[in-house]
Order: C-alpha cells, then sequence, then structure tokens
C-alpha cells in the first residue's frame, strides 16, 4: 500500500476533532507494544494556544544540548509524517508506512476489543506510533504536545516529567467545557505526582486551578514573572532579539527568528521547561543562542512570498487571532493588510473576525478543501460582511482562487501592501502546500 492510500486509511478513523473520552484503547495498544512511553523521560505541552511553536522550541534547545529527540505535535500542515519528528525532521515516509505495517496487528487486536464501544481513533493510532517510533529510534526525551484538553487526551498515557501549560484561553467549548475553569481542570490533568509544572501566565481562576492540582499531586510549579520570562525584546532582521530571564540570571541577545510576543514569551517558556528537565540546572547562554536561532515554526507568521508580501498563520480562535494579528502589526506593518480567511465551522467565528477587522483593509473568504469540517464560504462570507461591512468583504471558492484575489489588490495597492492567510491550521496548511508548488 503507498503512502497516500495508508494516510487516508489512518484518517478515515474516528477524527480527533471528536472526542471519546477514555484512556482505554491507548493503553491497551501501549501494552501490546511493550509500552514503549515509558523508555524515555517527557516533557509534555499542553494548553489552548501555543503548544506547537513552544514545543519546537522545546525541542530545538535540547538538540542543541546535544540529546536525541522526539516530539509529537498536531495537526500537520502538509503531510501526516509531520507529526513524528525525530531529531527535528519530520519522520520518513517509508519508515512511517513500515512502523504502520508493523504495527496495524496490534491496532486490529485493540479495535476487536471495541473497549468503550469505539474503536481506536485517528488520534490514538498516532499517538501509539509516535511512542514506537521514539522507543526505536531511540531518543533520549521525547516532547509529547496534548491534542485535545489533557486528562483524557491518548497522549496522557505518559507520566511527564515536565508539566508545560501554554496560555489557556475558551476553545473547544463543545467538548471541554463552556468556562475557563473547566478547560483548565482537563488541561491540569497532565501534571502527574512529582514532577514539575511550568506554567505560563494565565488568568487568575486558571492559576489557581493549576495551583491546586499541583498542591494534589506533590508537583512544583515555576510561573512566568516568577523565575522566568521576557525582560525586553526589539525587532531584529528576520526576527527579534530577546533577554530572558533564566535558572543563571538574565541571558541577552538571544536571536529568535519567529516574529511576535506571544512567540518571545513561548520563548521564554520553552526555556523554563528545559531548565525543569534539568532540575533546575541552567542552560548554558551559548546553547540557548545556539538552540533558539535554529528554530523554524512554519505557519506562525510565516513569510512564503515576496513582492508582494504573503504571510501565514494557524490562529484559529480569537485569542490566537490577537497574537497573530498583533504580531503581523509589528513586523511587517503592511498598508494596506489583507487578509485571506478560511474557517472551521465549529470555532468562533465572528470573535475571531472582530479582533481581525480593525487591522484588516480588506478581506477575501474562502474555504478549506481538505475536510468537511470547513465553514462554507457563503456562511463565512455572511458573517465577515457583518463584521466589515460587504463593502470590505470578497469571496473566492477555493485557497488558490482567493491568494490569486488577493496578490491582484496588494498588486494594485502599490508598495507597502501585504496578505495575511490565517482562521485554521488546515487553512495554512493548504495555503503553504498551493505556495510550494508555485515555486515560491
Amino acid at each position: 500500500m503507498d503512502h497516500d492510500r495508508i494516510v487516508a486509511s489512518l484518517q478515515s478513523r474516528w477524527p480527533e476533532h471528536r472526542v471519546a473520552p477514555s484512556l482505554g484503547r491507548i493503553e491497551a495498544l501501549c501494552e501490546l507494544l511493550g509500552d514503549p512511553q515509558r523508555s524515555y523521560p517527557v516533557i509534555q505541552v499542553a494548553g489552548t494556544n501555543g503548544k506547537g511553536s513552544t514545543a519546537i522550541m522545546i525541542e530545538a534547545l535540547l538538540r542543541s544540548l546535544g540529546l536525541r529527540t522526539g516530539r509529537y505535535s498536531s495537526p500537520h500542515l502538509v503531510d501526516l509524517t509531520e507529526r513524528i519528528a525525530i531529531d527535528g525532521e519530520p519522520m520518513d515516509a517509508q519508515a512511517f508506512d513500515d512502523l504502520v505495517a508493523e504495527t496495524m496487528p496490534l491496532i486490529d487486536l485493540v479495535d476487536a476489543q471495541s473497549i468503550d464501544g469505539v474503536p481506536m481513533t485517528f488520534f490514538e493510532v498516532m499517538t501509539g506510533l509516535a511512542f514506537a517510533a521514539f522507543a526505536a529510534a531511540p531518543v533520549d526525551v521525547a516532547v509529547i504536545e496534548v491534542g485535545l484538553g489533557g486528562s483524557w487526551d491518548a497522549s496522557n498515557v505518559v507520566d511527564a516529567d515536565v508539566a508545560v501549560v501554554c496560555p489557556i484561553g475558551l476553545d473547544h467549548t463543545h467538548i471541554l467545557g463552556d468556562t475557563l475553569s473547566l478547560i483548565a481542570t482537563e488541561k491540569a490533568g497532565i501534571i502527574k505526582e512529582g514532577s514539575v509544572a511550568v506554567a505560563a501566565d494565565q488568568e487568575p481562576e486558571v492559576m489557581a486551578i493549576l495551583e491546586e492540582r499541583c498542591a494534589e499531586v506533590g508537583a512544583r510549579l515555576v510561573r512566568e514573572g516568577d523565575g522566568f520570562g521576557v525582560l525586553d525584546r526589539r525587532l531584529a532582521v528576520g526576527g527579534q532579539l530577546l533577554r530572558l530571564e533564566s535558572v543563571g540570571g538574565p541571558i541577552g541577545d538571544i536571536h529568535l527568528p519567529l516574529y511576535g510576543e506571544h512567540m518571545a514569551r513561548n520563548a521564554a517558556l520553552a526555556l523554563a521547561a528545559v531548565e525543569a528537565f534539568l532540575g533546575g540546572k541552567a542552560v548554558p547562554p551559548d546553547v540557548i543562542a545556539e538552540g533558539f536561532d535554529s528554530v523554524s515554526a512554519p505557519a506562525r507568521l510565516e513569510v512564503l512570498r515576496r513582492s508582494p508580501t504573503i504571510v501565514l498563520d494557524t490562529g484559529h480562535n480569537p485569542q490566537a487571532a490577537a497574537a497573530t494579528i498583533a504580531g503581523a502589526v509589528e513586523a511587517f506593518n503592511f498598508a494596506p493588510l489583507i487578509g485571506v480567511v478560511a474557517m472551521m465551522a465549529d470555532k468562533d467565528v465572528r470573535g475571531v473576525l472582530e479582533t481581525f477587522e480593525p487591522e484588516m483593509n480588506e478581506i477575501v473568504v474562502t474555504q478549506v478543501a481538505s475536510t468537511s469540517r470547513g465553514l462554507p464560504v457563503a456562511q463565512l462570507a455572511e458573517v465577515a460582511g457583518e463584521v466589515f461591512g460587504p463593502d470590505r468583504v470578497l469571496q473566492a471558492p477555493t485557497m488558490a482562487d482567493a491568494i490569486e484575489r488577493a496578490v491582484q489588490l496588494a498588486d494594485e495597492a502599490g508598495p507597502g501592501s501585504g496578505i495575511l492567510v490565517a482562521g485554521s491550521v488546515i487553512a495554512a496548511g493548504e495555503a503553504r502546500a498551493l505556495l510550494a508548488r508555485q515555486g515560491h
């Protein structure tokens, strides 16, 4: 079976945006695999926004320390293999296909048990494959990004040495609950007995729940502003220069090739996580500099084309959209800024559009082609018309058409104009693949 058919077969399973809350199936698969997730130490990353980029930065620092890393992330932008990275690179497609073939008989055994009445979900299968791949490598440490929530997420069969909690906001409310307290309680489930929890700055009610969880399981809590954080930052060519607070004191002139205050804070969080993993020891300044300078975070205010400039981002909820638009304005200061937006039907569409509206002069709305979850373009245009006014909204049936229309608008506006593609991870992935094929 070729790679595309293997991917299609895996993705035909119960999708990751639907949750079958049980660890029974992934525990059963892991047991059949020999519990590979127990063969290496783990740094686990949860939160509403910033998980992916924080995990990438943790991985970069660990690799600069000379450690072999595995990183499990979701969702992917273009190919499924991006979710399982070893030594900073997506798993080789043939190695991935071979692993699926070797593991499928065990997956079939778990499916046959119909634990809680559900066969293994897509995300559970991918999680088991990642654990097995990291054990086979073998890796020195695994960075495991939570898929959705925390307590009932398939990734939570690990007992993480360090639990990283990125900013928590309202997202996936139909699954996790419609209050910050409910969502925080679910995400706090990754904090295990005797571990270290490293938390970004949170709303008071969220921090209170994290403190309570740490007290309950005997975990040590390290929080932003009390031992780590961003002391200063300024724009630089290709990113920003940071001064960070670390265990060893202030560290300056750290080049981070990413844009936005939120990325600077994610970098501080990543450094604190690695220092916690090292038992509270300081990471040498040259290692910090090397690690952050090597960071690559696709579709996080990523420039994919010039003349006109096209920037991609994955922001898909109001909290993320606010960070995205602030970072774009600070780094690029486009005049005018033209948005290309496609969103999932289950997201806070109006909230995201209201966040973008003050800075986007015009918006081209479209829909994603690779999932049925995408909001139809007519419905997105209707909401956008209410938020932006109909004169500032254009429709395009596909991402390719939307980018082409946005480029026309930018060309007509002349120098200084730019395009921001955002609204969903899938939209960013489709745009990235499209622009790559066009040679940009």
